[in-house]
């Protein structure tokens, strides 16, 4: 049985019967008959029924919301947030789709030569807990829109929403089975992939499970698109604006608890700034309130899971024994949940897990750098490469840095790392490979097809 469990206090809010191979299956084929029909659909369609699914999202976004919070933990301003960005996502491909996936004439010898783009069929998903329904739209609006079908495998303790997300495009009208939830382990995502009738997969999730679905993919030939994590770096150089800096640096460490592929999690200060930075950031970090994730002036709710909080804690402690010095948190609360207070480590090294591994929970490392290269050499010192910012009063400085000296997939200047379905997003090395958003996720799961016509 799949359990949901509540990480303010750890009770046990509904459990969900496993879909066994045979249900496996057959939801796969039936998913597949939905596809024959739903492909030969019109953009027009397909963006009548896009458009109803932001509809129902807003509708009811209070109750999906809700969900989100009892089920991982993030805090209702931000789940809210979150099923807000989803029904603009589905808007915006919706409404430009077709744009993105319109024949391209292409001037040759032959009488007309152009590229065309093809649903490729059976798409399945593994997503994530942190973003339970923003992982999941990401996907699944440009998926179908392109006359794709959908398969949903998504993390056991989040099972309600996955159901919930199904329910949203059956209530919106698309046909049945177009878009299906399949409840089962990670275990058993291997023969999902390995069947015929599944096309492609894309993947959300860690470093360890990207290489497992991609190696299984790879031995039937098939297309993956990886998201799978980073240790963002966010360089601040001697000329930026300090207050808003670390304001900004402190919002992104601790949004959605901290447990956020594209939070900051290595801030890499010039050594001229770094005094001043610090007592900012301790400052700033101080004022968040840790608590009842449904109250209106909470700023993190607990992690998702208590195993998950025992991991972080772990990573911390290490630190600490390298040498890293705790400035603030690094305990274990004595109270019922998965509770984790805003942590500070400062003189962050090499060979500690705070420099060289994810932390995915409210802890930030702080690293002292002695001019603008040496801070962009550290920032790349990561096999991860997925955001990165840089913070300079000087524009076209940060400019530069970002475009050309950071080794990441998603850059920003005096401004956090987030996702936007204008841009594309995803990494580089460990962080994955792929894109999803904008008008290359949309061309991600087609089949890119070259016709010429003497």
């Amino acid at each position: 049985m799949f359990q949901s469990i509540n990480p303010v206090n750890g009770e046990i809010i509904s459990t969900y019967t496993p879909h066994t191979k045979d249900d496996v299956k057959s939801i796969i084929n039936t998913t597949h008959d939905a596809w024959l029909q739903w492909k030969q659909t019109s953009f027009s369609e397909r963006s009548a029924l896009m458009d109803k699914v932001a509809d129902v999202l807003l509708e009811e976004k209070e109750k999906y919301a809700r969900l989100m919070v009892l089920e991982m933990g993030k805090t209702m301003k931000q789940a809210v947030a979150e099923v807000e960005k989803c029904a603009a996502c589905c808007k915006y491909y919706a409404e430009h789709a077709e744009a993105f996936l319109s024949i391209e004439d292409i001037e040759t010898e032959a009488t007309v030569s152009y590229i065309a783009y093809n649903p490729l069929g059976v798409v399945l998903a593994v997503m994530p807990w942190n973003f339970p329904f923003w992982q999941v739209f990401r996907f699944a609006a440009p998926a179908l829109m392109a006359g794709n079908a959908a398969l949903l495998k998504h993390a056991s303790n989040v099972m309600g929403c996955a159901m919930a997300i199904e329910e949203v495009f059956l209530k919106a009208g698309f046909p049945e089975n177009i878009f299906r939830t399949l409840r089962i382990p990670g275990s058993e995502v291997a023969h999902v992939i390995e069947n015929p009738l599944v096309k492609a997969v894309t993947l959300t999730g860690s470093v360890g499970a990207g290489s497992a679905v991609a190696k299984k993919a790879g031995e039937m030939i098939k297309k993956t698109v990886l998201e799978l994590g980073g240790s963002d770096p966010y360089i601040i150089l001697d000329d930026a604006d300090l207050e808003y800096a670390a304001e900004t640096c402190v919002t992104s460490r601790l949004i959605n608890s901290g447990q956020s592929c594209i939070a900051a999690k290595r801030f890499i200060i010039a050594e001229e700034v770094y005094e001043k930075f610090e007592k900012l950031f301790v400052e700033k970090m101080k004022a968040k309130k840790m608590g009842n994730p449904f109250a209106e002036d909470t700023d993190l709710g607990p992690q998702a899971q208590e195993d998950l909080r025992d991991e972080l804690h772990d990573q911390v402690l290490k630190s600490i024994e390298k040498g890293a010095k705790c400035l603030l948190g690094g305990y274990i609360p004595d109270l019922r949940g998965a509770w984790y207070p805003p942590t500070l480590l400062a003189d962050v090294q090499p060979g500690m897990p705070a420099y060289e591994e994810e932390l995915f929970g409210p802890v930030a490392a702080l690293i002292k750098a002695k001019d603008e290269d040496d801070a962009i050499r550290i920032a790349n010192d990561s096999e991860f490469g997925l955001g990165a910012a840089v913070f300079t009063r000087n524009k076209n400085r940060g400019q530069q840095i970002a475009e050309e000296k950071l080794n990441a997939g998603c850059c920003f200047v005096n401004d956090f790392v987030k996702s936007d379905p204008r841009l594309p997003f995803g990494g580089i090395g460990q962080s994955g490979y792929g894109r999803e958003l904008s008008y290359l996720g949309i061309r991600e799961f087609v089949n890119v097809k070259t016709v010429w016509v003497k």
